[in-house]
């Protein structure tokens, strides 16, 4: 089994979230891998992945806790395990530009009971409410 080590952001801009969605109308939020080596913090590359998926600036409000979730790689042939470390992040602005040469088809700020609707794993949608709330009480 591959372990990978992964950063992802819960962005806020006023009362709304950042969700990307893949070429499988996926909705989500902007995470990528810590390759093998990378001194990179997790909470830069949660802010990197989400200005690589959707054109955003954005700086780490707090931590917000991890998920972690398997798959089976076929051009691997092995289970991949991802562990996810995720942020709350605030965005200087609310026009996202998707990250095309990164899968991303659409990136959208989404109004937090509609984004709530429109995530697809029930996992982020917990994830979501939780970040809402630290970002409430910091902000």
């Amino acid at each position: 089994m591959i372990v990978r080590n992964c950063a992802g952001g819960i962005v806020f801009f006023e009362d709304k979230v950042l969700l990307i969605c893949n070429d499988k109308q996926e909705w989500s939020f902007p995470k990528g891998v810590l390759k093998a080596g990378d001194k990179t913090k997790l909470s830069d590359l949660a802010c990197k992945r989400v200005k690589i998926e959707a054109g955003i600036d954005s700086k780490v409000l707090a931590p917000c806790g991890k998920t972690n979730y398997e798959f089976y790689s076929i051009s691997r042939r092995k289970p991949v395990h991802n562990n996810i470390s995720w942020f709350v992040l605030s965005a200087e602005t609310d026009t996202p530009v998707p990250g095309k040469d990164e899968g991303v088809e659409d990136a959208a700020f989404v109004q937090v009971e509609d984004a709530l609707e429109k995530i697809t794993y029930s996992q982020d949608r917990s994830l979501l409410m939780m970040a809402y709330q630290k970002y409430r009480e910091i902000t």
